[in-house]
């Protein structure tokens, strides 16, 4: 037979008491025993399972309750309604949603579809947090009331799904069910919030249609749905004609008026409300606050707080931490610190987002001290638990290289997010410790903590600032095929930088080529850190193909982009382009000025670089050190020595800049390119630059220029001792003191000892033709060169008999001379450059490693006479344009 369920009941719920035995109660007469006996029992009450479950519920013991609804229906036993509904609300009170599982599928023991007890059990999912099985209960529903949409509505309204609220009511109105004036509020918050002003104006004339615009409320949630979507005209319009004007309306225009700048006006409707009879309350003062400090109007929003004490109302915890972000946002942080300062004078408690916000600051500063001190703030007040406040210690210890302090904050935080594995990942990679980041982002996915690209941008970005752009280009590939990551902007962008960076120019113009072919669309960034690339004079293709792009996709609005092409184009040989971008500009900042003006320079053209300074001036633009360093020297290739005097002299008392080192190095050149040596000498003594080398080797060269042996010697005594292991300085100090000892010179200085002396370098060219890139090097033996190259670059020597190539200079050369070490390999790319084309090249673009001795530079000037065509050669000291027999450098390098 089966077993019976027998419910347990406390004593108390039973009414049948068994009388005490006659024999074993001494205090009873037997007379008055027979007397009071009785053979009727009183009548159990039965106890039916819905009382049994409405009982169980009632004082919360769910799994009792869920074992009896076990009992129940093995026995096929069917419950009210009424009990139904009642443990669907314990379920609801208790957050029990096994319970409300069990109840769920039980639900067909009902035979009629019960609207009802359907928006119950949806309300149940959805209370409990189960949204996914609300939605199932709510689309299988046959017919859907008025308390039904508003139980889908306010389940997603508590999970901030503002979309869905929006997309329910349109159903809502396609399902012919009107909204009350309690849901109209709820629907139009999420319009509100997530920017639907359609759907907004769709409510309002369906409320206009209703006679509902009198209802506060509703108009209220209209008015807040047109001041957040940035409607201004129509929240003031329907500001302006509602019957009745709560502080909450006032609020809302408020908002309204600040979300499109207009807080003059807002702080106008503030004496407006006063009229009116409602005082600003505080809410209203932190809408105006915020609105400022969103603006960036940081000393306006101060004023406001003052201001807002003055009506007695007294500033909270939201007002100080909107006066606070306001002040980080905007670049105050210092002024922020001490605004955090105030608000404890103040007796206000803050709460996670100060702490956070001020964090966040020390951070920005790297101010370690106080850091540690917010930090002691946050565990005394118990918001160590607050992962937002967990996250910006680990970001603030990272930033102060604390790695310790932060992988302690990064343990003790719990409920870590991604952001705080990102935290700890990005310390790790700043400092350099990739190892220990890559081992926290395999950990973080053992935990199911999914990384995002964040994570992963953080990672490539870590080995590329290691200089292992292998192991970033690793994880680039695998961003997506393991991580089901997109890659972005910023990942092409990195790896990239980081090819770059590690001098594989090439293969980061691949990638670019590879980006847009993937559909990426490159940003300013992407061209800010390839046009650096490009600046020289074998990458003058890759600029313009750089340039094709930032046309297409209306990069050229970039500022920084024009002047970066500016100061590409120049650099790479082209300085006509780099003046006709210049001329497009309609605004041009002092960095464009300075790029075109170093251009010119840097070609040689002294007289367009005056011109356009005298241009800046009649514009009433003030230059900057860059500007005055390039103007002296285009003095010096002018040779107006007293000129460029006058520009040093203008640098400090009428500019008010202390000159640097790159005015005193032009100031030398200066001197040096109209042989006065002694005048140069007695500038570097003045100046007390002595002890740096840039000022030694621009005197030197002045004194290799102009054959002064003694002046050279004293140049080379001083570069050997800032720079005794610089083997170019060596190689040239050497030749000097072997030049001085023929001579009969006495030389003070330490020569370099011929063992020490390290093998010069050796000189190598590269030249671009049919998009590929050549390189040559000094007596190459190549077929090429021994077949070919090496008759052609002998012939056209003969051919060239001038007989005044040494104007008295000393013969002090970087690379030794062809007699012992070959034909040097610019020679070899010139000729290449001449004969491997079908017709005769009108330019020719070379880089070499070393600077190019007196010989190849007078060979280079006859070539441009002969073939008609210009040479542009870039050497380690200067840009030669050679054209029709000269030089840019006016033979002065």
């Amino acid at each position: 037979m089966e077993k019976l369920f027998i419910p347990s009941f406390p004593k108390t719920c039973v009414n049948y008491q068994i009388p005490a035995k006659v024999e074993t109660s001494p205090e009873s007469h037997p007379k008055s025993r027979k007397k009071n006996l009785s053979f009727v029992k009183k009548k159990q009450p039965i106890i039916t399972p819905d009382e049994q479950l409405d009982y169980l519920c009632r004082n919360g013991s769910l799994l009792e309750a869920e074992k009896a609804l076990d009992s129940m229906f093995q026995q096929g036993t069917k419950m009210k309604r009424s009990t139904y509904l009642n443990l669907l609300e314990s379920c609801i009170d208790s957050g029990s949603v096994h319970l409300g599982r069990i109840l769920h599928a039980r639900f067909d023991q009902f035979p009629q579809p019960d609207v009802f007890v359907e928006t119950k059990l949806l309300s149940m999912y959805a209370k409990c947090g189960c949204l996914v099985d609300a939605r199932k209960v709510f689309d299988s529903m046959r017919e859907r009331n008025l308390y039904t949409w508003s139980a889908m509505i306010g389940a997603y309204s508590r999970e901030h799904r503002w979309r869905e609220v929006s997309n329910l009511f349109r159903m809502m109105m396609e399902d012919g069910v009107l909204p009350d004036d309690f849901l109209f509020p709820k629907i139009l918050q999420g319009c509100a919030n997530c920017g639907d002003v359609e759907t907004g104006k769709l409510i309002h004339s369906v409320v206009v249609k209703l006679g509902m615009t009198s209802c506060l409320r509703v108009s209220n949630s209209i008015l807040a749905v047109y001041a957040k979507c940035g409607e201004l005209s129509l929240a003031t319009k329907f500001f302006r004609r509602m019957e009745e004007r709560d502080v909450v309306a006032w609020n809302s225009v408020l908002l309204a008026y600040c979300h499109n700048g207009k807080h003059e006006e807002a702080v106008d409707l503030v004496e407006e409300m006063e009229k009116e009879g409602i005082s600003p309350g505080l809410v209203t003062w932190n809408i105006l606050i915020g609105g400022y400090n969103q603006l960036g109007k940081c000393d306006a929003a101060i004023d406001l707080m003052q201001k807002m004490e003055s009506f007695g109302v007294t500033a909270d915890v939201f007002t100080w931490t909107a006066m606070i972000s306001g002040l980080i946002h905007n670049g105050k942080r210092y002024q922020a610190l001490d605004t955090f300062r105030k608000m404890f004078l103040a007796g206000v408690v803050p709460n996670g987002v100060t702490i956070m916000s001020a964090v966040s600051a020390c951070s920005c500063l790297k101010i370690l001290n106080l850091g540690s001190e917010v930090h002691s703030i946050a565990v005394k007040m118990g918001f160590m638990d607050d992962v937002l406040v967990g996250n910006s210690l680990v970001d603030m210890y990272s930033k102060c290289g604390k790695l310790e302090e932060a992988r302690k904050v990064f343990d003790s935080i719990k409920n870590k997010d991604v952001y705080t594995w990102n935290s700890m990942i990005t310390g790790y990679c700043q400092a350099e410790y990739c190892g220990k980041a890559y081992e926290l982002f395999t950990r973080m996915q053992e935990e199911n903590v999914k990384p995002n690209i964040i994570t992963w941008n953080t990672m490539i970005s870590g080995y590329i600032q290691n200089g292992d752009e292998g192991e970033a280009m690793d994880l680039f590939q695998r961003m997506e095929k393991d991580g089901n990551v997109q890659r972005n902007t910023a990942s092409w962008n990195l790896i990239i930088a980081g090819y770059i960076q590690n001098g594989k120019k090439d293969e980061a113009l691949e990638l670019f080529r590879k980006m847009q072919f993937s559909r990426f669309m490159p940003n300013s960034v992407t061209i800010l850190s390839l046009l650096p690339a490009s600046a020289n004079l074998l990458g003058a293709r890759m600029v313009r193909e750089i340039h094709g792009c930032v046309l297409r996709r209306n990069l050229d609005a970039v500022h920084a982009v024009k002047n970066a092409l500016i100061d590409t184009y120049a650099k790479s040989g082209d300085i006509g382009y780099a003046r006709t971008v210049f001329k497009g500009m309609k605004t041009k900042d002092i960095i464009t000025w300075n790029s075109l003006i170093g251009g010119y320079v840097l070609h040689g053209s002294y007289g367009p670089a005056l011109d356009l300074f005298d241009q800046m001036k009649t514009e009433e633009i003030k230059p900057n050190r860059g500007t005055l360093s390039s103007i002296i020297l285009a003095h010096g290739l002018m040779g107006n020595v007293e000129q460029g005097k006058k520009v040093f002299s203008s640098i400090a008392n009428d500019y008010h800049i202390i000159p640097a080192l790159e005015h005193c190095c032009a100031m030398v050149s200066l001197y040096g390119r109209s042989n006065r040596l002694e005048e140069a000498l007695q500038f570097i003594q003045e100046m007390n630059v002595q002890s740096e080398p840039p000022i030694w080797e621009s005197f030197l060269t002045a004194c290799r220029i102009h054959g002064d042996i003694d002046s050279a010697i004293h140049a080379a005594e001083h570069l050997f001792s800032l720079e005794p292991e610089n083997p170019v300085t060596e190689n040239l100090v050497s030749q000097i003191y072997a030049l001085g000892a023929r001579l009969g010179r006495s030389l003070e200085g330490k020569k370099p000892r011929k063992e020490k002396l390290l093998k010069k370098h050796l000189g190598q060219s590269w030249i671009e033709a049919r998009n590929l890139v050549h390189t040559f090097t000094t007596g190459d033996q190549s077929k090429l060169c021994t077949d070919v190259l090496y008759p052609w670059v002998e012939k056209l020597c003969r051919m060239d008999d001038r007989n005044d190539q040494y104007n008295g200079e000393l013969l002090i050369e970087e690379e030794g001379r062809e007699k012992t070490c070959g034909i040097h390999s610019e020679k070899f790319a010139m000729a290449f450059g001449l004969i491997s084309s079908s017709r005769e090249p009108k330019t020719i673009r070379i880089l070499k490693n070393l600077r190019m001795c007196r010989d190849c530079h007078n060979i280079a000037k006859y070539i441009s006479k002969r073939y008609s065509c210009e040479i542009l050669l870039e050497d380690t000291r200067c840009l030669h344009h050679f054209k029709n027999g000269d030089c840019s450098c006016k033979d002065y390098w």
